[in-house]
């Protein structure tokens, strides 16, 4: 895996650390951050669109990234539009 370290949210100090990182490789984000609430994750699962069933499948996750690593994230977004050009 060739992940490529964006940045670590600043102000969650030194106990917590939603992150951002894009695998250069698989051509993938990869977000670490906060499990949601039990409420958010039952939420989520009962969201049902088109090409999509009810629920979360096994091997996904909710996850909660705060808003202000948008630009964290726009940066991983231009790292992965750098490497498929």
């Amino acid at each position: 895996m060739s992940l490529l370290f964006i940045g670590i949210d600043p102000n969650t100090g030194d106990k917590q650390s939603p992150t951002v990182w894009v695998d250069q490789d698989k051509q993938e984000f990869v977000f670490q951050g906060w499990k949601p609430s039990t409420e958010l994750e039952a939420e989520c699962a009962q969201f049902e669109v088109p090409g999509h069933a009810k629920g979360i499948p096994d091997g996904e996750a909710v996850v909660r990234i705060p808003a202000h690593m948008v630009s964290m994230i726009r940066e991983a977004c231009d790292a992965l539009e750098r490497a498929n050009v």
